[in-house]
């Protein structure tokens, strides 16, 4: 079968372009472009787009080889969600819950991640308690999008118990997130200059008593997975990167650092006073799944530790405000507003035409708990981006997989692709 006739087949899945069904002979060249039919057989496999092993609407489609995969080809496309073109018809503090619903586990880190652009792009200083609370939804964030992903990695590869354990953490989070935002998913927690609201009183303290207790559930996970025979046979020396493949691949987050490239911009790029906060970044050393895997479990311990720091920094600055003091940024109280004639008009003003950033253009990336999540904007001084552009780490990191599983058996295809952590809201684009 040539290429051409194997994308004809593509078309429709398991037969080639006569209708007949998708077989190719296996052969072997003997250096002169001659190549001996071994009698063997090459399959066509769609895997999804509706398979839950494919964690969410994608389509892997594989050629075989018998059990081994000699071609895999990635389908994108199927939630036509248009976030960048929706963000050009919004202005920017309405662009918000479009992030919830981009990478929607971890929706916290994705505001954070859109009201820093805009602020880096209007010149805006943040307040110290409003900073201290952003780096505390990003570290939750990043321990809950972890936790799923452990949890289904789990699933996909026959562990169901870890499953439980990881969702019950998470669901912990997730009621502190309700507590604070009213909102368990699309939490729409930031805007442009501050937050939409502080954490309730006794907020802090639910906080801590989960850092204190997260360590356990940890723990036993460590002694579930790490050394055990089955789980090190699955993901030992399977969906192996190299530094230099996964720097090719401009992979980033626990894809790259799991084969070795010391990269987290929290670090290299610090952000909301990140450079201030005392946490390791781990570095894998074989680039294989076990690595991916090692390297978010110990990405959850620092994000633990990151969360203590904060909570204690959070004391210290109790009553503090979380809004920059620029009527023209952010809402005037309320009260203000029904009482006050120049409040009132500014309130207009916010409610009817928006934030109005000067022209230019910024770009800005975080470490979101995929990778590098980056937003760039180019602004006509007007309350509503001419361009907003979202770099995904999801649909970045997708581009690995054929390297990956080529030459790896089908049953390996499963466990490769949940390794990748991806959200197919973040891939479409």
């Amino acid at each position: 079968m040539t290429l051409r006739t194997v994308e004809m087949a593509l078309a429709t899945p398991g037969v080639d372009a006569e209708g007949h069904p998708t077989r190719v002979p296996l052969g072997v060249s003997d250096g002169d472009g001659y190549r001996e039919d071994l009698g063997a057989e090459h399959m066509l496999v769609n895997i999804g787009p509706q398979h839950p092993a494919t964690h969410g609407v994608l389509r892997l489609v594989l050629e075989l080889e018998g059990e081994t995969v000699r071609r895999c080809i990635p389908h994108v496309g199927y939630l036509h969600s248009g976030f960048e073109k929706l963000g050009e018809y919004r202005q920017y503090n309405q662009i918000i819950p479009l992030t919830d619903r981009t990478d929607y586990l971890s929706p916290m880190a994705n505001n954070v991640a859109l009201a820093l652009a805009v602020e880096k792009l209007m010149g805006l200083e943040l307040t110290e308690r409003c900073k201290v609370l952003r780096v505390i939804a990003c570290e939750m964030s990043r321990i809950i999008s972890h936790l799923v992903w452990l949890g289904t990695t789990g699933i996909d590869l026959g562990a169901f118990t870890p499953f439980l354990w990881s969702f019950q953490e998470r669901e912990r989070i997730y009621n502190l997130q309700e507590a604070w935002t009213g909102a368990r998913l699309t939490t729409s927690l930031t805007r442009v200059g501050g937050l939409m609201a502080d954490v309730p009183d006794g907020w802090e303290a639910g906080l801590r008593e989960f850092t204190q207790t997260f360590p356990k559930t940890l723990t036993e996970v460590d002694t579930m997975f790490t050394r055990n025979a089955i789980w090190i046979g699955r993901t030992q020396g399977v969906g192996a990167l190299t530094a230099e493949e996964a720097i090719n691949l401009s992979l980033s987050g626990p894809m790259l650092r799991a084969s070795g490239v010391d990269y987290d911009v929290r670090k290299d790029r610090p952000y909301l006073d990140y450079e201030t906060y005392d946490f390791d970044v781990p570095i894998g050393e074989h680039g294989d799944i076990y690595d991916r895997y090692r390297t978010r479990m110990e990405e959850m311990w620092q994000s633990n530790r990151i969360l203590e720091q904060a909570l204690d920094r959070l004391a210290r600055l109790k009553g503090a405000p979380i809004n920059v003091s620029d009527p023209r940024v952010v809402l005037p109280p309320k009260s203000r507003a029904m009482s006050d004639m120049e409040a009132m008009i500014f309130h207009f003003k916010q409610v009817m035409e928006g934030v109005k950033p000067p022209v230019g253009e910024v770009y800005l990336g975080v470490e979101n708990p995929k990778g590098e999540l980056g937003y760039y904007i180019v602004s006509d001084g007007t309350s509503k981006p001419v361009r907003w552009r979202i770099r995904p780490p999801s649909f970045i990191n997708l581009a690995s997989l054929p390297t990956m599983c080529e030459g790896a058996l089908l049953s390996d295809v499963i466990a490769i692709n949940a390794s990748v952590d991806i959200v197919m809201g973040e891939v479409d684009r």
